[in-house]
């Protein structure tokens, strides 16, 4: 039984832990926060692809009970055209489709199953160095206290410290040009198919919303941003000012932005989205990194969570049918790094398509028109919702 320690108790380091359980070992969560992350966050739609890999760990259930079917979503230009409708990720065997649900509901339902199989977690405890032997790993919190085991997992997310510890020369995360904000509308009564997923290229922003089954308006916008923005710029645009911000972006759009955006009674302070292009060493020893540590996309790719969860699921099986720590972690690398690489290129195409000046804007949506015109013989996206992570498959050496 290897004994794994996890830097990172949100939603990828639980599912790790979840899965190394299953294949018979012993997982020890460690947060740095002294508080779990429960009602914080956005929300998230989880692709098929994750879903399929959470099924024999047994929590596809527990996700889905969680938010609401979003089997669809629609395309539209800001200026009321309806370019297309399509489904979205496709339909698992069992009639599954992609989840809409909050971050902070779906961390807790995972939390929760952990603890109920017995999965050990502290909080609290920062990391701030670590060290290995050629058969043990320690690592070191800022309360002073550390831990010893056979494997360190960094599950530390976008600004991993145990990226940093595996490799000082590791590369800053790339900054995409958007800002991410969104909310939940009250009291609208839109003429939209619940769990539907409306996405407009609007004039001047992004916008997306989906009627929950509870009549509720989720929604997100992503305002374009050259620079990146400093902590104080981003602690200036919130509140009635960030409000007024997104109402006179949306105010030419025909679309119903600007009374969702109203009808919100606190919306979301804005923050920058970042990926990884490439992040050249993921693991070195007994230490190895995962999700947004390793390979963190932009929304776009509406793909961030299902990475995780195939990283999970994989790394899992990794440690559970390759001999030797060390050659587990080298093969996990090896199945996954194309892939991720991938999804992240994905993300950053389908982004920069809403970072668009007035006359690009032009060029871009007569494209968008064209392109939808007729239907495609093949989603350029489906490869990231039809990959599927066999548990029960054993990893080839």
């Amino acid at each position: 039984m290897t004994r794994a320690l996890i830097i990172g108790g949100g939603i990828a380091g639980t599912i790790t832990a979840i899965a190394l359980h299953e294949a018979g070992h012993e997982p020890l969560l460690f947060e740095a926060y002294d508080r779990t992350a429960e009602g914080v966050g956005a929300f998230l739609t989880l692709a098929v692809n994750g879903l399929d890999a959470l099924l024999p760990l047994g929590l596809k259930d527990v996700v889905k009970s969680t938010g609401f079917d979003s089997p669809r979503m629609s395309i539209a230009l800001g200026d009321g055209t309806r370019l297309a409708e399509f489904p979205l990720g496709g339909t698992l065997p069992d009639g599954t489709v992609s989840q809409t649900v909050l971050r902070s509901d779906l961390y807790v339902a995972l939390r929760d199953e952990a603890a109920r199989r017995g999965i050990h977690a502290e909080y609290g405890k920062r990391l701030i160095g670590a060290s290995q032997t050629s058969s043990q790993v320690r690592a070191d919190f800022s309360d002073g206290s550390h831990a010893e085991g056979d494997l360190l997992i960094g599950a530390d997310g976008l600004r991993s410290r145990v990226r940093t510890i595996i490799d000082p020369d590791a590369p800053s995360p790339r900054y995409v040009p958007l800002l991410n904000t969104g909310g939940f509308a009250e009291g609208l009564d839109l003429p939209d198919e619940p769990g539907m997923l409306n996405m407009v290229f609007g004039k001047r922003v992004f916008f997306c919303h989906v009627v929950s089954p509870d009549g509720r308006v989720w929604w997100f916008a992503n305002p374009a941003r050259k620079t990146e923005p400093t902590t104080s710029e981003l602690a200036t645009l919130a509140g009635e000012k960030l409000r007024a911000e997104l109402l006179d972006l949306v105010a030419r759009d025909r679309t119903p932005a600007t009374e969702v955006i109203r009808a919100t009674r606190e919306i979301y302070p804005a923050w920058p989205t970042y990926d990884f292009p490439t992040v050249p060493v993921w693991h070195r020893g007994r230490m190895v990194i995962i999700g947004d540590a390793a390979h963190a996309t932009s929304p776009a790719a509406g793909q961030g969570a299902s990475m995780a969860i195939e990283d999970a699921v994989t790394l899992g099986k990794c440690l559970r049918d390759v001999a030797g720590v060390e050659p587990a972690l080298a093969k996990y690398e090896s199945l996954r790094r194309d892939r991720v690489e991938a999804v992240v290129a994905a993300g950053k195409r389908n982004g920069d398509q809403k970072v668009i000046g007035p006359v690009g804007r032009v060029v871009r949506d007569f494209f968008i028109k064209r392109a939808f015109a007729k239907p495609f013989d093949e989603d350029p996206n489906a490869f990231m919702w039809n990959h599927r992570v066999d548990w029960d498959e054993k990893v080839a050496v």
